[in-house]
């Protein structure tokens, strides 16, 4: 296998180029199989293969920089410079990471995991370059989709200063910047970026400066160049703004991308060269279904289809069902997603309710604000984003939609501990950033049930809210216990004498397990479904202080968590008891199977159950001491 030459960084290079075709479809076989097992982004990587090849024969690296914008099409990457033993642990535990990762490697020059940062990350390397008096390329990778948003419009107004080489690769997989027209456009761009040309076109500009009437002579001819580029030339959006544009050019070429980049290199500015390729490339179901096969679980090879059947509803999918039963009683209900409506399971109301459904593209800031004009129109609008993705927005619920107190509904989808995709994708932070906010409500549901009465309560109260909830199976636990949902009320499920239970959202569930370890121990265990977070419920406090230990279980980081109020609530209320906050440390967490991440950071059942008897054992000295 042509494959198994590569064992390090450029050895690529070492290949002879009638290999590369060869190589090429092996890394395609490999990805294939290796996703199938063990999930993963496929189909961006797949498309990305050439490209990536092209980049790696171009540059010598680590001395030269690659950012890829967000980072799931790093597979081959990844294969590139000498990892390829450690596929077969990607994205678990202690494994290859999904995305690009420093610590793994040197070729790893930037950690990505959201989108649209490469620009602005590979901006900064530049300068960073410069003002160390270094030569090496940076180039930018960037996907059409990443173009949405806007950091990475004003990390191109920005670069359009440079006066130094920045280069930015648009992969284009969806045809979504025009096409190419004809043979002027190619002749254009050959001439444009032929050997000399840049140097030509300066000297031809300081000899006609220097010539009577000069100046208006160079402005006629930028001005009649430019009339004829707009006309001709598909880049002259980047072109206006002093970004030279270079392309279209085949993604799966990789002879053409080499010329294209050996020539970026000679210009002594930012310059962008639009790449075409297609995604899934290689694999006839990822070509024919790309949203399915972004990020996937493990797969049949030959049908596609997913190994193991999904038996319960998960989460998304029971949002998906109240969604449209509420749009349809309501017509001032809406949604939004920023470009996620598959992953978000807004894809049934888009088709039923095309009118008041909003795709923005991949924009938080721009989501939140646009729903914000939307309440404020009499709309009812309902943002449905990632937890990890929400983070984005922070200052947009701030000022535009709580400030005025809007009714905006925050459908806040994979909250908690996701998995595979790791530190970038952690919705661990949410109850602390949104619980922060003034006039903002934040609950979460203990099971699908209470999902669909919170989201119907949040479409009744006129207010912000926000309603989060995990990823995968929706919890159908605990069916019989559904009370009315009233604004900052929890619902008491046990009576428990030793230890009081306080549980939000997912980790209810967790506490039902946790109690019936305590009580085979002979430890009477009361548990509190706490619903809202905020505003918190000062009445289960103050009776869960009629025990003698607090526990506290969230999903979500103990710093301004909902633990962190509950402890300020009961130095109050409950003075007498002692707290202890099963929460997740002040740290990132890492990649890999979710019940495997909740043992290490001890917020299972088994981890909870040990901690409190230990907590129980330590106070029943204490006692004793005293009474001596």
């Amino acid at each position: 296998m042509i494959l198994d030459k590569i064992r390090q960084p450029n050895d690529i290079k070492k290949l002879n180029p009638d290999e590369y075709a060869l190589l090429a479809q092996e890394i395609r076989t490999f990805l294939i199989r290796t996703i199938s097992e063990n999930g993963g982004h496929l189909g961006s990587n797949l498309g990305a293969v050439e490209l990536t090849m092209a980049l790696h024969l171009s540059l010598n690296l680590p001395e030269d920089k690659i950012i890829f914008d967000v980072g799931h099409q790093s597979y081959t990457h990844k294969l590139l410079t000498g990892r390829r033993d450690d596929f077969v642990h990607l994205r678990k535990f202690h494994g290859l990471s999904g995305f690009p990762k420093h610590r793994e490697s040197d070729c790893d020059a930037f950690d990505t995991g959201h989108s649209s940062t490469s620009l602005s990350a590979g901006l900064g390397l530049v300068k960073a370059r410069d003002l160390k008096h270094e030569n090496h390329t940076v180039i930018s990778v960037i996907g059409d989709g990443a173009l949405t948003g806007g950091m990475a419009y004003e990390a191109l107004n920005n670069a359009s200063k440079l006066t130094t080489n920045f280069i930015m690769i648009l992969n284009d997989n969806n045809r979504s910047i025009s096409e190419n027209v004809g043979g002027i456009s190619r002749y254009l761009q050959n001439i444009r970026t032929a050997e000399g040309y840049q140097d030509f076109k300066l000297r031809l500009q300081k000899m006609l400066l220097r010539m009577p009437q000069g100046k208006a002579v160079v402005d006629g001819l930028k001005r009649y160049k430019s009339s004829i580029k707009q006309l001709f030339v598909p880049g002259m959006f980047f072109e206006d703004m002093g970004i030279t544009y270079l392309g279209p050019v085949d993604g799966h070429d990789i002879r053409a991308m080499m010329k294209l980049i050996k020539e970026a290199k000679r210009i002594n500015h930012a310059v962008l060269i639009h790449v075409r390729t297609k995604k899934g490339r290689g694999y006839a179901p990822a070509e024919r279904h790309p949203a399915r096969f972004h990020g996937t679980d493990p797969f049949d090879i030959e049908t596609g289809l997913p190994r193991k059947n999904k038996e319960k509803p998960g989460y998304t999918d029971v949002f998906s069902t109240v969604m449209i039963r509420l749009a349809a009683k309501n017509p001032r209900v809406c949604a939004i997603s920023a470009a996620m409506p598959d992953g978000t399971g807004l894809t049934r109301f888009s088709k039923l309710y095309p009118d008041r459904f909003f795709d923005v593209g991949i924009a938080e800031e721009h989501a939140v604000t646009f729903a914000a004009g939307l309440s404020a129109g009499g709309m009812i609008p309902v943002v449905a984003i990632y937890s990890s993705f929400l983070q984005r927005a922070y200052d947009q619920i701030i000022h535009d939609v709580c400030i005025q107190k809007l009714h905006v509904i925050f459908a806040v989808d994979r909250a908690g501990i996701v998995g595979a995709d790791g530190e970038t994708h952690q919705g661990i932070f949410d109850l602390s950033f949104l619980s922060s906010i003034p006039n903002m409500v934040v609950a979460a549901p203990k099971n699908k049930w209470e999902l669909s009465d919170l989201l119907k309560f949040a479409a009744a109260f006129d207010g912000p809210m926000a309603v989060r909830y995990p990823r995968g199976e929706a919890c159908d636990d605990l069916e019989e216990y559904r009370e009315k949902v009233v604004l900052g009320k929890s619902e008491k499920i046990y009576e428990g004498r030793d230890v009081a239970l306080l549980a939000v959202g997912s980790m209810v569930k967790t506490a039902i397990k946790v109690r019936e370890n305590l009580e085979k121990e002979g430890i009477s265990a009361g548990l509190f479904n706490a619903r809202f977070v905020k505003p918190l419920d000062e009445d289960m406090v103050r009776e869960a202080g009629s025990c003698p230990l607090i526990v506290t279980m969230e999903e979500n980081v103990l710093s301004g968590g909902f633990g962190e109020k509950v402890r300020g609530c009961a130095d109050v209320l409950a003075p007498d008891s002692r707290i202890i906050h099963v929460a997740i440390p002040d740290a990132y967490v890492e990649h890999g199977n979710v019940e495997l991440l909740k043992q290490e950071i001890g917020i299972d059942d088994k981890s909870v159950t040990e901690r409190i008897i230990k907590e129980l054992k330590e106070q029943g000295r204490n006692k004793a001491d005293k009474e001596k």
